[in-house]
This record gives C-alpha cells, sequence and structure tokens, in this order.
C-alpha cells in the first residue's frame, strides 16, 4: 500500500518527504483554504516541485460541462496532477469525458459500492471512499473499502482504491489489510504512526545502560 498526504500545507509535505517515502498527495478546497493560500495552482505547482507521484486538486464546478473545463485547466497545471471530480451525475459525465482525453481522475466523495462501480465504468483512474466520514454517521467505513478492492479485484478492474478521510493509525493499518493501494493521511497521522511508547523507553534504556557502563 502507498502512502499519500492530505494536506495543502507544503512545510509538512517537505518534512514527510524527509521521513519516508511520499507517493502523492491530495488536496481539496479546504485544505487549501486552511492554510491561507488564495491561488490553488501555485500550490499545486509547488507540491509537484516536491512529489513526482500523483497529486489530487479538486474541480468546483457542478456541471458537466464547466467540470470538463476546470478540470481541462487543472490538469495543465503539472505532469501529475490528478483532478478531483465528486461522484455525481454530472461528475460522471465529467469524468468520462476527461477519461476519453487521457486527462486522471480521482472520483472523491465516494460513500458506497455502487457510486466506486460507476467511478470505475466512468473510467477513474482512483476512487476515495471517505472512511471517517463515514464511521462517523454509523457505518463502518472500512468495510466498503475492502468491498470496493474486492469487487475491483474480481473484475480486474484498473482504478485503484484510495482510502481517505483517515482519522488516526488504526485506519491506516485497517486500510492495508482492507488491500487499499492508498492510503491518503493527514501530516499528524503520520507522525502519530512513528510513535510507540516501548520504542520510546527502548531508546531511554539504551541510552541509560551505556551511560551508566562509561561511568563504571
Amino acid at each position: 500500500m502507498r502512502i499519500f498526504l492530505d494536506t495543502a500545507n507544503v512545510e509538512e509535505i517537505r518534512k514527510a518527504a524527509r521521513l519516508v517515502r511520499i507517493s502523492g498527495v491530495t488536496t481539496n478546497p479546504t485544505l487549501i483554504a486552511k492554510e491561507n493560500r488564495k491561488d490553488a495552482k501555485a500550490v499545486i505547482q509547488e507540491i509537484s516541485s516536491i512529489i513526482d507521484g500523483p497529486i489530487s486538486a479538486e474541480v468546483l464546478s457542478l456541471e458537466s460541462d464547466t467540470m470538463i473545463e476546470e478540470a481541462r485547466r487543472i490538469s495543465s497545471w503539472a505532469s501529475n496532477v490528478v483532478v478531483k471530480v465528486p461522484i455525481s451525475a454530472s461528475g460522471l459525465e465529467a469524468i468520462s469525458a476527461l477519461a476519453g482525453e487521457g486527462i486522471k481522475c480521482n472520483a472523491t466523495l465516494c460513500f458506497s459500492l455502487n457510486q466506486a462501480i460507476l467511478a470505475a465504468s466512468a473510467g477513474a483512474a482512483f476512487v476515495s471512499p471517505f472512511v471517517g466520514r463515514l464511521d462517523d454517521v454509523g457505518q463502518d467505513g472500512m468495510a466498503l473499502v475492502e468491498e470496493i478492492v474486492a469487487i475491483y479485484d474480481y473484475y480486474r478492474l484498473s482504478t485503484e482504491v484510495i482510502a481517505a478521510s483517515i482519522r488516526h493509525p488504526l485506519h491506516v493499518s485497517a486500510a492495508a489489510k482492507a488491500g487499499a493501494h492508498v492510503a491518503t493521511i493527514p501530516f499528524s497521522v503520520l507522525m502519530q504512526m512513528i510513535k510507540h511508547p516501548l520504542t520510546d523507553a527502548g531508546i531511554t534504556r539504551f541510552i541509560e545502560d551505556w551511560r551508566r557502563s562509561q561511568e563504571a
């Protein structure tokens, strides 16, 4: 399973890329606004200068024709840009048209297996089931990831599954067990994944034992 970073914070991306292999980045309008950045193009281009894998940038249009126009513009920002398109009737029409033009799309805001099936049929390169948001309303978000992966594998569909809306480290390990191709995670979750109290205790003990041996 590959790790994407779910952020528009460039410094977080730089730091994460020094720690582990970050295979891509997902952004959305909320994440970009959170960083007080007003020029989405500049943000995406800055990220693409750091990460050579897929960088997802989202359309804001609601109608298929304007989605397609906006997606064409977004895809021109960098060679590794993937356009995030919400799964709706207009979104699926846009994904179908864009796939025909060779523009990769990330079908986002996926909350059901039926939506994932349609996204793959439309030609989406990625589909993003939102695990945390499903958990918030009492559904099992990771069970949906597992179902999508099973169906895609059974029918040998090329669309890759991105486990999105990841809230904590257990979501990441569960996504790996479910067979997700990608988990896109916040920087804070990445840092939590590194930590374990027994590792910290072990480091402290090794240092203390060595210091005592030198003082003897």
